[in-house]
């Protein structure tokens, strides 16, 4: 019996490498013998790089870099030497965990950090570079990453400008001049599932500003500056990426990622999934389970549980959820190639409760699968 275990994180709770152990002790107290390979997956938001670098073997690696509102954090990031693949989590310098709700702030927040990352592994001698975008904390078009790296942003008296995407409405000149050269030798790909542009009604302000801090006329505000920032890049690079999908992902990470590095958009499970080698391991199968925190209809906008299971069915091997809870809309999986889904809880319970328990619940419903397979294979 062959078992792969791909499990995204439970947030609030374990990361996704302690799911995928939690299941597989579930699974050795009814299968001893089983071969229980665990896979720790992600989608391109938190855990991503921290699931790439378990999956992989690789190399973590940790700097301390600007946060979003300037203070020192530290940062990790993945390095798989093979590849000479860096892993870069925007959430780990960038992130909206970093900041306290309180203390949130669309308009001053800065992607600087995420720079400071892209320049180590550029210092190491990446090749390409995994960029996932998921969980910012900004709305700075990704000028405080190009400003890390080299890009200049002067104002009319030729001064810098302060950071954070309301600043970008002094911008009277950018200066490329000293951007780092090596970003033209590398090959980028964003893990990200967000399709939106990066201004308008549907741009990153309008639709992920509010959850950052912005008030309605913050909004207003900050939309008008990344067009303005827009303006003056298609003026210096002969081309405007604004409209094309994912330019407004990550408060316009996406466009920057886009303009300025020629980065390639991928759904964010693929990417880990390609890079954890899922497709090899569910090879020969018996068994896949998979499972997130909560498991309803947003699974179809390319989840992990959706991912793996788009993988398993490739090679014709079933596939179990198990989830926190299952929301409104689950049922609709059940056509994407999920054959079954069960939650954690065995009785009233909070959710404060079972996140405290969930490796306990992990392993008793992981064996209580187990059981009923063993129950199904002997008929």
């Amino acid at each position: 019996m062959k078992i792969v275990i791909a499990p995204d994180s439970f947030k609030d709770s374990l990361d996704a490498a302690g799911v995928a152990r939690a299941i597989a002790a579930g699974l050795a107290e009814v299968w001893p013998a089983a071969e229980c390979i665990e896979c720790p997956m992600a989608d391109g938001g938190e855990g991503t790089m921290e699931a790439i670098v378990a999956a992989s073997h690789g190399e973590l690696r940790r700097q301390v870099v600007r946060g979003p509102l300037g203070e020192p954090v530290e940062a990790g990031w993945g390095w798989l030497a093979e590849s000479r693949t860096a892993v870069i989590e925007m959430a780990q310098a960038s992130g909206i965990q970093l900041v306290p709700n309180g203390q949130r702030d669309a308009c001053r927040s800065s992607t600087w950090g995420t720079g400071e990352l892209v320049a180590a592994a550029l210092a190491v001698g990446a090749s390409r570079i995994v960029l996932a975008i998921g969980g910012s904390a900004t709305n700075d078009g990704g000028s405080g990453m190009l400003r890390a790296l080299g890009l200049r942003l002067l104002d009319a008296r030729g001064e810098p400008l302060a950071e954070g995407g309301l600043a970008l409405a002094q911008l009277a000149r950018i200066d490329a001049s000293d951007l780092d050269p090596r970003l033209a030798q590398v090959q980028v790909e964003v893990a990200a599932d967000v399709d939106n542009p990066l201004c308008g009604d549907n741009g990153a302000s309008a639709i992920f500003g509010p959850q950052k801090g912005a008030s309605p006329e913050q909004v207003q505000a900050l939309d008008r500056a990344l067009a303005h920032f827009a303006d003056h890049c298609a003026g210096l690079l002969g081309r405007d990426v604004r409209d094309e999908p994912g330019s407004g992902a990550a408060g316009g990470m996406g466009f920057a990622a886009k303009a300025f590095m020629g980065a390639q958009f991928r759904p964010g499970v693929e990417v880990v999934a390609e890079l954890a080698g899922l497709d090899g391991l569910v090879q020969g199968a018996d068994l896949v389970i998979t499972g997130e925190g909560r498991f309803d209809a947003q699974t179809l906008r390319g989840k992990t549980p959706l991912g793996v299971a788009r993988v398993a069915k490739r090679h014709g091997v079933p596939v179990v959820v198990l989830a926190g809870t299952l929301g409104a809309g689950y049922e609709q999986l059940y056509a994407q190639g999920i054959d079954a889904a069960f939650a954690l809880a065995s009785g009233p319970m909070t959710l404060e409760q079972a996140c405290v328990q969930a490796e306990t619940l992990l392993q008793a419903r992981a064996g209580d699968v187990a059981r009923l397979w063993q129950v199904a294979r002997q008929r």
